[in-house]
């Protein structure tokens, strides 16, 4: 008895704190679109939640039959008033807060549907499909992608032009037109171009040798340097003045490490401290990663702006590269406002300040009635560092989901597979997990018709044992073999469990 006194009390505390944190906030809350404001309260309450470690206190309830609040992200306040309810206290129907489990469910699922369109295959993600130039000539790929799964085709506006991407669209609608299926355009704008220019005059053109221990420069240019200095530029300019001495500088995928060694105007020193590629060669257009810096450069960039009118006549959502903080992304919000266009904002989680602002972006977004996240786990994994990944990508599904945001998880989905024909069995579990996103999106590759046959494959037999993180009980053929070995019987009263 001792014990669920304890659990009580603390719960009661619980709400408490939460209760009187919405009412100190409730300008914040005001400002949202109204649509969003239910989401809002829940994302706060979940936040004060994790405010804290929880583990033992979640062994005492589920040591006393209770929830543990582990699945109660879209829910939680509901969550907590249902274990007091268990515990004897008198919550009136009236008194219960709003979303419980279904309802937080059905308004992700209401969202979804909104941003993304609807899909025959219900209870899994929706499929979206990175296109390039080649489709822009290929409509039997497109209609093909069509019949295979695809929901959403993909166009990164940092490659190609206005015309290849109106050929691209003109083809999705036309295949969508002649199958009958609807698909949605989703476009994103290009951000800042972080990437490798080599600069060096002894260097081979395009592509420099590197090896640890070397000194290598980051330069707005080359001039006043040797024939043989190996010196790398940046395409984003007035980057270098950020740097400080200690600070990583990452190439190609977090391949290549430096550290600055010096920095002043114009010019920073780099050495290589290692180099984990069989040819140890950066060429020109590889990324360049800067996870210790604050770099003080728009995520808007001005041709951003030059192509935003495209975007907005012709997409369904657009995707906001490299966006850092709620400043950003008010300012393209407030771009979309002044064209009187209600699209769709889909945020792309790729730097650490981005996963350190999440609540704040949410909260931005909410200003809107919806919007979306995309994990994108490329850049994310260099900038935050590879074995950080698997908790990073988890902490912003179960965020989104406490805002009831819709997540695309994105980059390198049964990459291998795409490429050479064979998915690796890594490959084949981060499908799978994959379920607990609203949507999954994969790169253009030679394979792509017979990767988004398996990946379908994977997440209908996954989207049978769970919904997003919440583990699901369908019946197991190995309990049904083995019981069936047994007695018949036995197997025949197992059936009013699903009655």
């Amino acid at each position: 008895m001792q014990e669920l006194e304890y659990i009580d009390k603390s719960l009661k505390e619980l709400l408490n704190v939460m209760n009187t944190f919405v009412s100190d906030h409730k300008d914040v809350i005001t400002s949202l679109h109204p649509l969003q404001r239910i989401s809002a309260i829940n994302l706060l309450h979940y936040l004060i939640l994790r405010n804290e470690d929880l583990r033992s206190f979640q062994d005492r309830l589920h040591n006393n039959g209770l929830s543990s609040l582990a699945s109660s992200e879209s829910h939680v306040m509901r969550q907590i008033q249902m274990i007091l309810r268990r515990l004897g206290n008198e919550i009136s129907d009236d008194e219960l807060a709003q979303p419980d489990h279904m309802e937080g469910k059905k308004i992700i699922s209401m969202r979804s549907r909104e941003m993304f369109g609807s899909k025959n295959t219900s209870g899994i993600p929706f499929i979206m499909v990175t296109f390039n130039s080649e489709f822009a000539e290929n409509y039997d790929l497109v209609r093909n992608l069509l019949l295979s799964g695809m929901n959403i085709a993909r166009i990164n506006t940092a490659h190609d032009d206005e015309e290849i991407w109106l050929k691209m669209i003109e083809s999705v609608k036309k295949a969508g037109e002649e199958t009958g299926i609807p698909c949605k355009i989703y476009m994103d704008l290009a951000g800042p171009k972080l990437r490798t220019s080599i600069l060096g005059k002894g260097s081979k053109k395009g592509e420099v040798t590197l090896k640890e221990g070397d000194e290598i420069y980051l330069a707005e240019n080359d001039s006043e340097y040797d024939n043989n200095s190996k010196i790398i530029g940046c395409d984003e300019p007035g980057i270098i003045k950020f740097l400080k001495v200690g600070e990583r500088v990452l190439f190609d995928d977090g391949l290549i490490e430096s550290k600055v060694i010096y920095s002043k105007e114009g010019i920073a020193a780099l050495n290589i401290i290692r180099v984990s590629k069989k040819k140890p060669v950066l060429r020109s257009e590889k990324g360049i990663n800067f996870p210790d810096s604050r770099l003080i450069i728009p995520a808007l960039t001005d041709y951003d702006l030059s192509i935003l009118p495209f975007v907005l006549e012709h997409s369904d959502m657009v995707g906001y590269s490299f966006v850092r903080d709620e400043k950003d992304l008010k300012l393209l919000q407030n771009k979309i406002g002044e064209s009187k266009c209600e699209i769709p904002v889909i945020l792309k989680i790729e730097t650490r300040e981005s996963v350190n602002n999440l609540p704040s972006l949410l909260m931005q977004g909410m200003k809107c009635k919806n919007f979306g996240v995309m994990i994108a786990r490329g850049d994310l994994a260099v900038e935050i560092g590879f074995e950080r990944m698997s908790e990073i990508q988890e902490e912003i599904l179960w965020i989104c989901e406490a805002a009831h945001v819709p997540v695309i998880w994105a980059t390198q989905v049964l990459e291998s597979q795409n490429k050479s024909g064979i998915a690796t069995r890594s490959e084949i579990t981060d499908a799978a997990h994959s379920i607990m996103a609203e949507c999954v999106m994969l790169n253009k590759g030679e394979y792509i018709l017979e990767v988004i046959k398996t990946l379908l494959n994977i997440l209908k037999r996954s989207g049978t044992h769970h919904i997003k993180k919440r583990y699901i009980f369908r019946n197991m053929e190995i309990a049904t073999r083995y019981l069936d070995k047994l007695d018949e019987e036995i197997l025949q009263k197992q059936q009013i469990l699903s009655n």
